[in-house]
């Protein structure tokens, strides 16, 4: 009993890349990204290094020697300096070649029609879909030519044979791809502790304010999306229209402003840390829309997300009427996660998330 407590007490995990020899050469990544990589990811280029060795009956310390030789020996590239210089570049991106080159093996065929159909997905594709939908029309065709069909009929039965074959030769071909082809999760830093400072982040979400009870739910709920995902280097922000209308202002408008203001600056005060301020508002005017004939914010969602990206990058021009919060602090912003309304952000997917899109690969 006491050695069965031992095994589910230990983290295997942990013990693993400890003990492993590829783990200790793959750690010498020269970009350093690799021991900053989540678990999962550090798993998934060890797999593929372990295949590559079965296959081609090598020792997996050299497969890996030979990643970071090909790292160690790459110029650094713009606009992403560490992608020739990062092991994974060579396991499962697009180096992958000059690996398999380094090592003097050649892919298996699968393998190869793989990369090949990688090169031109939607030409090779299109043609196994035509010569799958004529191979399943060609006998209804030929059955009616032999019958002596009219050519005008003959003609009617084969559009017809072809318009019900293609749907069932792509029915067919989409099983078989997803049979064929398996998906693989993208590699992904280990943010879990916190987003760096070069990864600053903007999380932003697009609303309307028609009512007193619509701010009360919007700021709550930028409260809690915050609560479960608190990052020095996290932030949040609503952007705000007013509802579409026969004019340029209403006169409610004042007072649910107002209150917006005064809800996203207690938040401010109610988590003010000494650092930037972790909540904005970003409010929009009215503008009048021909085409649909009433006052609304400028191409409503699509807008507000242009207006913010050009606030990001200096060039707001007044765009927006109101803006709640240090704007200083947002300067460094590197990335936006952009939420619906009711879309919430479970606990710690903001690191995740950020893990994922900044991790060189991607």
């Amino acid at each position: 009993i006491g050695s069965l407590r031992a095994l589910s007490a230990i983290d295997w995990r942990d013990f693993v890349e400890h003990a492993s020899l590829v783990e200790q050469c793959l750690r010498e990544d020269p970009a350093g990204v690799y021991a900053a990589m989540d678990f999962a990811t550090r798993d998934r280029y060890r797999h593929v290094v372990e295949r590559l060795a079965r296959q081609h009956r090598l020792a997996e310390t050299d497969v890996a020697e030979a990643a970071v030789e090909l790292c160690r020996a790459a110029t650094p590239t713009e606009p992403a300096p560490a992608l020739p210089r990062h092991v994974g570049f060579y396991l499962i991106d697009r180096g992958r070649p000059r690996l398999e080159q380094q090592l003097g093996v050649r892919p298996r065929l699968a393998e190869r029609v793989r990369r090949t159909f990688d090169r031109a997905p939607v030409p090779i594709y299109l043609g196994l879909l035509l010569l799958l939908t004529v191979a399943f029309a060609e006998p209804l065709a030929l059955a009616a030519s032999y019958d002596g069909v009219a050519t005008w009929a003959l003609v009617v039965i084969a559009v017809m044979a072809l318009i019900v074959a293609s749907q069932l030769a792509s029915s067919l071909f989409n099983w078989m791809a997803t049979l064929a082809i398996s998906p693989q999760p993208l590699p992904r830093m280990n943010y879990a502790h916190g987003i760096p400072a070069g990864a600053r982040t903007l999380v932003a979400i697009p609303s309307m304010l028609g009512s007193a009870q619509d701010v009360e739910e919007l700021v709550e709920s930028l409260e809690v999306r915050f609560l479960g995902n608190r990052d020095e280097h996290l932030h949040f922000a609503l952007l705000t229209d007013f509802a579409d209308a026969d004019r340029e202002t209403l006169p409610d408008d004042e007072a649910l402003l107002r209150r917006a203001q005064r809800r996203i600056e207690a938040l401010n005060e109610r988590y003010a840390d000494g650092g930037a301020d972790r909540f904005f508002l970003f409010h929009r005017p009215r503008h009048w829309n021909p085409g649909e004939r009433c006052w609304m914010g400028h191409e409503r969602k699509r807008g507000k997300l242009a207006d913010l990206n050009a606030l990001l990058r200096g060039n707001a021009h007044g765009r927006f009427t109101l803006v709640v919060g240090d704007i200083a602090a947002l300067g460094p912003v590197q990335y936006v996660i952009t939420l619906d309304t009711d879309t919430e952000l479970p606990r710690d997917a903001a690191q995740a998330f950020v893990g994922t899109i900044d991790h060189p690969l991607n």
